[in-house]
């Protein structure tokens, strides 16, 4: 696959995953603390689709790359609030585990572009 090819698929896969995540942050109690984290995991599971689409148009290499840096790092950050949601029992990991696994394998693709620059 083309390098074209491969980051039009990229960017459909991130966009599938921040409505994933969108439509996860509704299911969580309606708490206090729920909301804190509603708002975390939306924002930084949204932001890593908008950074890599963002990183397909950049002006240079380093442009490029600082955003698929920001991409690695907002997909970390995901993980880390699916682990806080499963590790307080706002949802069972069987409804997370999905979307646990699918932001672990976007965190490696963007790890692996990121140290092939």
């Amino acid at each position: 696959m083309d390098n074209k090819k491969f980051a039009e698929k990229l960017e459909k896969r991130t966009l599938r995953f921040a409505v994933r995540i969108i439509r996860l942050s509704s299911s969580l109690p309606n708490t206090p603390e729920a909301r804190v984290i509603r708002t975390q995991i939306t924002k930084a599971g949204t932001s890593v689709g908008a950074n890599y689409r963002e990183a397909n148009r950049a002006r240079s290499k380093a442009d490029f790359r600082n955003k698929i840096d920001i991409c690695e790092s907002e997909a970390s950050e995901t993980r880390y609030w699916l682990e806080v949601i499963g590790e307080s029992n706002m949802l069972s990991w069987n409804e997370l585990r999905q979307d646990y696994e699918e932001c672990g394998e976007l965190l490696a693709i963007f790890t692996s572009i990121g140290t092939k620059l």
